[in-house]
């Protein structure tokens, strides 16, 4: 994780247009293979002499350019062979597209979102009973999707299954991030089958945490180290910058545990006596800043940030250029479900996935390091002792 503060770690504006522009092409290659499937379906039981079916699929068309609301996109439309002929006419029959004429160049992404929409809530309503998150990152959205009055926030989970891989658990608007709004959204997950991850990550000013102790309440709670230096650099002059940053990256990257207190101890004394403020943000949130230390070292970059929330959304907050005008709540959401579909596809598993079936195994890891049952044996004697 970079020392720097959160503000300037987002990806240039042309990648974030490239990503939401995907996930517009995506949207609309769906639509148009839903409609060829449907067509083609109409008329299954239409066959020559031979036995073989009159409307097939051909293909794909050449990629053309289409105008959508997230701007133009390359789509590469299916073809069809209707070989069917008009009695009337005496000429072969042609399928055309309703979504996409061969003469249009420009699709409202606005016709797709009753799709996108029933997509999002069919993910809402997904069974979770057969999947074990292990890892759970937390984190409220705002995304510059104007409704009638207020920008639109997302809740979102995103999990480490077993094998290592990411996956998105649950995105709904939630009022201002609130324990209400949060402890409805777990206990919906909870209500459908899942089972509470081992550690929990998020920033310590959501409403999260109240909510996770009254549905899960077994799972720890690691704070994200990416919020902890912007608000501790907030409580800073910007003179004190370069030194505090130097000093959190001292507590945050040592070495193990006893290291990372010894820093805070540092960091205390140098910017205690001028600035109480921004050193109880560190000193007061210790143990849950450190609690990924309790877990294997090559996780613990994952552990200490939510910047798989974090990267994942910097494609869809603040774009209301691309975004304008989703008309509600249930559009909103599906447009981000839909970006963020498109971006999952980008996430590779944490670093040793199989590391990760031991944690949610409950195996102990002492300095990152796997403790073997013979070893806790012999510690759990010394303590006993």
């Amino acid at each position: 994780m970079p020392a720097d503060p959160p503000a300037g770690a987002g990806p240039a504006d042309s990648v974030i247009d490239e990503i939401v522009r995907e996930g517009a092409r995506r949207m609309l290659a769906a639509a148009l293979e839903a409609e060829v499937a449907a067509y083609i379906a109409t008329y299954a039981d239409q066959l020559d002499e031979h036995g073989h079916r009159l409307v097939v699929r051909n293909g794909h068309a050449q990629p053309r350019q289409v105008l959508t609301a997230a701007g133009a996109v390359q789509v590469v439309a299916p073809r069809v062979n209707d070989k069917r002929v008009a009695d009337s006419t005496g000429t072969r029959r042609r399928f055309t597209s309703t979504i996409l004429p061969a003469w249009c160049r420009e699709s409202p992404i606005v016709r797709l979102t009753t799709q996108w929409q029933d997509e999002a809530g069919s993910f809402g309503q997904r069974s979770l009973s057969t999947v074990d998150y292990v890892y759970v990152w937390a984190d409220g959205i705002h995304v510059n999707i104007r409704l009638n009055e207020e920008k639109l926030c997302l809740l979102v989970l995103i999990g480490v299954r077993s094998d290592g891989t990411k996956e998105l658990i649950a995105l709904t608007d939630g009022y201002r991030e609130s324990t209400g709004s949060w402890a409805d959204l777990l206990r919906d997950c909870a209500r459908r089958g899942m089972r509470g991850p081992v550690l929990a990550v998020g920033d310590g000013a959501l409403g999260f945490w109240a909510a996770l102790r009254e549905v899960f309440p077994t799972t720890r709670v690691q704070r994200c180290w990416f919020h902890k230096i912007a608000n501790v650099l907030s409580a800073l002059p910007k003179s004190a910058h370069p030194g505090a940053k130097k000093a959190l990256a001292e507590i945050w990257n040592a070495e193990d545990r006893e290291h990372a207190r010894r820093a805070a101890a540092v960091f205390k004394l140098a910017y205690g006596a001028k600035f109480g403020k921004a050193v109880a943000k560190i000193i007061d949130d210790l143990d849950e800043l450190l609690a990924f230390y309790d877990f294997p070292a090559d996780h613990w970059i994952h552990l200490r940030t939510t910047n798989p929330i974090e990267s994942t959304f910097a494609t869809v907050r603040n774009r209301s250029r691309v975004t304008k005008g989703p008309g509600s709540k249930a559009a909103g959401i599906a447009m981000a479900f839909k970006l963020i579909e498109a971006a999952q596809d980008r996430w590779r598993a944490v670093n040793a996935p199989h590391l990760v079936a031991l944690v949610g195994a409950g195996a102990t890891f002492e300095r990152g390091r796997l403790v073997e049952r013979g070893q806790q044996a012999a510690q759990d004697e010394v303590v006993a002792a």
